[in-house]
């Protein structure tokens, strides 16, 4: 194990850019809009960056999309670079191989509704609707004379040495053989990241709560940082949540800047609180997600396809129900409910991907009927083997090693 005695930070800052926010650093601290403003402001840094290279004069060096144009600075250097892809591998495949853009033009919504050629025919996601196929579309889309984001992701492939990602090839291995056949560069797995188990005690208010409900029975809904229910959809989670008749916590986040507690009232439904009195609870902001995901009471969990999120689901034991929201949620959504079996999707309407509460109710339905737990169990038991996260961990050092020094 590498003590922190084996890891330096070295802080970069980032330049003021019109139209951001003072002191903001990541995307969960600023809109969509602000986001790419973001990528502006990280350009900004590659001076920063080039100083610290060529003092450190590192072996190899590991970057994400968001920077290919470090691949520049490390190349004079005879630094070898790997660009580490924190989205899942089907996400990858689907939306960022030189596939999409064989014919020279951006590809349209319409056509972001097929798999670009040559993907795995196994794979269940040889067309999507056409309400995922319209906010894919945001993926190469320019903003403030930028590189959109396939660019970035491209430029930064092309010019690397080989490429990183958090997955295996036991969970996306068609995937995998896919992004090595249309990059023609080495794909290295980190295996998927399994979280420790959580220190300390669950929040008291949470605990208590939590603890006067049967084994299994709560449905827990959390959506990430980063993933902003509209008020709509919102209000048809909640009453599904109700008309499911079970006991739920239901965790709902906001934009930075906006007033929580007017969001809130613009989602709840009117009468909701008292009728559903004993059994509900609405909560905004952050909560111990993986103490409440490991209590004994809590069965089933709604959630938006993060693949951090299912992960952890997926390792305390949990049902699994599937919202995505945006992006590359909805690939992995179809990765982990129709490739893998470990959960079910909400229904979505396919020209807008709007959803009511008696989708919503029948998912947590189908999740928790007895007898159907798909694949789950034998998911969780591969992630929490030791034996397999020491294997991951071995061959990646190992693979890694082997490349730095061929």
């Amino acid at each position: 194990m590498l003590g922190s005695s084996a890891v330096a930070v070295a802080p970069l800052s980032l330049p003021r850019v019109p139209g951001l926010p003072e002191g903001a650093e990541s995307t969960a601290e600023v809109s969509a809009d602000g986001a790419e403003l973001l990528k502006v402001a990280v350009d900004g840094t590659r001076p920063q960056v080039a100083t610290l290279l060529a003092e450190l004069r590192p072996d190899a060096l590991l970057f994400d999309f968001a920077t290919p144009w470090v691949t520049e600075v490390a190349a004079p250097l005879g630094i070898k670079t790997l660009q580490f892809s924190v989205f899942s591998a089907v996400a990858g495949a689907y939306l960022m191989v030189p596939a999409r853009r064989q014919l020279g033009t951006v590809p349209s919504a319409g056509d972001l509704q097929l798999a670009p050629a040559g993907f795995p025919p196994s794979s269940p996601l040889a067309t999507i609707p056409a309400y995922q196929a319209a906010d894919f579309t945001y993926v190469f889309t320019s903003f403030h004379g930028k590189p959109c984001v396939y660019d970035r992701v491209l430029a930064g492939v092309q010019a690397s040495d080989a490429l990183v990602i958090k997955t295996c090839f036991e969970m996306e291995g068609p995937y995998l053989r896919y992004l090595t056949a249309q990059h023609g560069k080495p794909v290295l797995v980190t295996g998927p990241v399994v979280p420790e188990p959580p220190k300390g005690e669950l929040e008291e208010r949470w605990a208590q709560w939590l603890s006067s409900f049967p084994d299994s029975a709560v449905v827990f809904a959390s959506f990430g940082s980063e993933t902003f229910l509209p008020a709509a959809a919102a209000t048809e989670l909640l009453l599904g949540l109700e008309a499911s008749n079970r006991p739920f916590l239901v965790v709902l986040n906001f934009p930075r800047g906006a007033d929580v507690e007017a969001e809130l009232e613009r989602c709840t439904p009117a009468g909701f609180a008292e009728r559903t009195k004993g059994r509900g609870a609405v909560h905004a902001g952050w909560v111990q997600q993986q103490h409440i995901l490991r209590h004994r009471s809590v069965g089933c969990f709604v959630n938006h396809a993060g693949l951090s999120s299912v992960v952890e689901g997926l390792v305390a034991g949990c049902r699994l129900v599937l919202l995505p929201m945006k992006g590359d949620q909805y690939l992995n959504a179809a990765l982990f409910a129709r490739d893998l079996r470990v959960g079910v999707e909400v229904a979505r309407r396919d020209g807008d991907g709007w959803f009511g509460r008696g989708d919503v109710s029948a998912a947590v339905d189908t999740a928790m009927a007895d007898g159907w737990e798909g694949e789950g169990t034998k998911w969780k038991e591969f992630l929490m083997d030791d034996a397999v996260q020491k294997r991951f961990g071995d061959d990646f050092v190992r693979d890694l090693t082997n490349f730095v020094r061929a």
